[in-house]
């Protein structure tokens, strides 16, 4: 069985001989190719000769395409700081939204035209043509709803609007960015994308209470998740941090994959899901994957999946794998989700 063969059987519950294995792994590709973060940045051909070389020398079943957290809010218009070795990241001392009455100058992004989301979607386009029999290739779609809106009107001036201003405008630019999302998402699927999937980071619980999620972000999401479904490619939604007050919540948007952070109980989630959502986790990317031992790394990662028994698990980390992991770690965890044996 290749990888796509796992994690599509996985996904429609049919038998798999492993666990598929399915790492954050971006960053990491990039470290060990001959290539820097500014050289893949704008290159999609850089990109994809990066991701496919670190699939090649790991053997894994899932390659998640992403650059950064920045490019879809480039598209509609926010100013960007380019690095050398870290990701793009949004300059939020330059908001696109200053006041409310700027919600009208909002364009929605043409996904083939703006900013680098052909770059994104090239990539893809390249990844599906070379590997898309073999591997399951996820095309980001970067940003969700809440997470954009917030990088477009800056997340300090965002969570005070939460709190203090009238609510309308603050959902009038959330829609703007659910469609701006959702258009990229389907663009995704045209690229050859087997799955597409969003972050949306600033939308959990380490940041807004779940009242707020519930209001502003989860609605969104669930909007989001139905369009892209309906249009015919499965979603996977994460959120960053302890979503364990959200879990319910996040289950009901109806997204085929959730990725899970480390700091939630996997098991639990599991058995919350019934089988009808894969969740996708959730080693701490931190400890032990960067600063445990090979043999940490592989007795964690067994030890994760004795608690689910392989059912209803797309094994990954908890969040983006960093750049620094040592790759004896990463070895050792890909080898630990191959070893571990499916039960019936």
């Amino acid at each position: 069985m290749n990888g796509l063969e796992r994690c599509l059987n996985s996904l429609n519950r049919q038998s798999i001989d492993k666990v598929p294995v399915v790492p954050q792994g971006f960053l990491f590709a990039i470290e060990t190719s001959e290539f820097r973060m500014s050289e893949v940045v704008h290159n999609p051909e850089n990109m994809a000769k990066a991701l496919m070389q670190c699939w090649e020398q790991y053997d894994y079943d899932g390659i998640v395409i992403d650059f950064d957290d920045a490019t879809l809010a480039e598209a509609c218009g926010a100013s960007v700081i380019f690095r050398d070795i870290e990701p793009a990241m949004v300059d939020e001392s330059k908001p696109v939204i200053t006041n409310w009455s700027d919600l009208d100058k909002l364009r929605l992004p043409d996904p083939n035209k703006s900013g680098r989301l052909p770059v994104w979607l090239e990539t893809t386009r390249i990844l599906s043509e070379q590997l898309g029999r073999e591997v399951m290739i996820m095309g980001r779609a970067d940003q969700g709803p809440f997470t954009l809106a917030s990088l477009l009107r800056g997340t300090q001036n965002f969570m005070m609007d939460l709190m203090t201003e009238d609510p309308q405008p603050v959902h009038e630019l959330i829609d703007y960015c659910t469609e701006a999302f959702t258009r990229f998402a389907k663009a995704q699927k045209d690229a050859g994308a087997h799955f597409t999937s969003m972050g949306d980071a600033l939308a959990g619980p380490n940041l807004i209470s779940p009242d707020l999620y519930r209001t502003f972000a989860w609605k969104p999401e669930c909007t989001a998740v139905r369009a892209i479904q309906d249009y015919g490619i499965p979603f996977s939604l994460h959120i960053c941090g302890n979503t364990t007050a959200i879990i319910d919540e996040m289950l009901q948007t109806e997204s085929k994959v959730l990725e899970i952070d480390w700091q939630v109980d996997l098991a639990e989630v599991i058995r919350k899901a019934h089988g009808q959502t894969i969740i996708m986790g959730n080693i701490n990317p931190s400890h032990p994957i960067v600063t445990g031992t090979r043999e940490e790394v592989y007795k964690e990662t067994i030890k994760l999946l004795q608690q689910t028994k392989g059912k209803g698990i797309w094994l990954s980390t908890g969040c983006a794998i960093g750049r620094n992991t040592p790759p004896e770690n990463f070895e050792a965890f890909i080898r630990a989700g191959r070893d571990f044996p499916i039960t019936t």
